[in-house]
């Protein structure tokens, strides 16, 4: 056990580490589009069947079975082959994993293309990393979207990949992102996914439930960290926590606004519909551009706090065996 732990945790620094550099590197075969394509399959399988809410049961059994564990099976084989083997797998699993780094770049265009002044443009960057319309969006509502969503995306693209890491290692947090992408793909509340979706999208909830809080509290510190307002964002963070149909996404997103003085969330366009929504936050100002440079800064520096807990804590699993 003591063995593996080592080894283990030297696989989540490398694969930190990665993600910090690489990000991930445009052209390269990735995990998360592997799991994709599994879901993409078995939809196209299970959703012609009638009772929507057993087929999409079975989606999540099935992707969880092959997306958790094949990554599994394929440890434990390098395991007994060589530990070394083992700590190349599991470091680029643990690489693949993360998404620290490609949340920034994939957020960036929309800041450049704001700071340009060029909308057509902030607006196409900003369809490829949010689910909302995007079309009618001035610069201060394209700026609100961008925040919101590296907000969010702090807790499920980081944090939560962090949290079962330091638990499991990449088996366990394979099994969450599976999940977090069935989430991502049929977790909607609309006609086709109401039912279908409901498991997955529930799932989601309770393996989003710890990590989202825990990040919440470690990105109020990183507000400090920041030269911002850690306490506006605490005060936010308790009044507005649960200003959101999911019981997590409001969690990072509060803190973030409390941070910059800034309200996020409120109402907003999806497949042509309206969807209210409350806002969280105060608008102690108008929202710009440079709230999307701040909030990278806040996911950094959350990003190396969640790491550094994690380390610390596998270093007093280590210290006890």
């Amino acid at each position: 056990m003591a063995e593996w732990l080592f080894f283990s945790s030297l696989a989540l620094v490398v694969g930190f580490v990665l993600d910090g550099l690489l990000g991930d590197p445009k052209g390269w075969p990735h995990l998360i589009r592997f799991f994709g394509v599994v879901i993409s399959y078995l939809e196209k399988l299970l959703y012609p069947l009638k009772n929507k809410r057993l087929a999409g049961g079975l989606l999540v059994v099935f992707t969880l079975c092959i997306c958790g564990g094949l990554p599994t099976l394929l440890l434990v084989l390098f395991w007994k082959i060589s530990p070394w083997l083992f700590f190349l797998l599991e470091s680029l699993l643990s690489w693949q994993l993360l998404a620290a780094r490609s949340l920034h770049d994939e957020s960036l265009p929309v800041y450049e293309a704001l700071m340009e002044e060029d909308l057509p443009k902030a607006r196409k960057a900003l369809s490829f990393i949010v689910g909302r319309d995007t079309e009618n969006l001035d610069a201060a509502a394209i700026s609100r979207a961008t925040v919101e969503t590296v907000a969010e995306n702090t807790a499920d693209g980081v944090a939560a990949p962090l949290f079962y890491l330091t638990l499991a290692g990449a088996p366990l947090a394979c099994l969450y992102k599976a999940i977090n992408t069935l989430d991502s793909m049929v977790g909607y509340r609309n006609k086709r996914y109401e039912e279908f979706g409901s498991c997955a999208a529930r799932l989601d909830d309770l393996a989003n439930y710890i990590p989202a809080r825990l990040c919440a509290l470690l990105m109020i510190l990183a507000s400090a960290l920041a030269g911002l307002s850690a306490r506006n964002a605490w005060r936010i963070w308790r009044r507005d926590r649960r200003k959101h149909a999911s019981p997590n996404s409001a969690q990072t997103e509060a803190v973030m606004a409390g941070a910059l003085g800034i309200e996020l969330a409120g109402d907003a366009w999806y497949f042509g519909q309206l969807i209210q929504k409350p806002s969280i936050g105060d608008a102690l100002r108008p929202i710009e551009a440079e709230d999307i440079h701040l909030a990278h800064r806040i996911l950094f520096l959350t990003s190396l706090l969640h790491f550094l807990l994690s380390i610390l804590l596998r270093g007093v699993f280590y210290a006890a065996l």
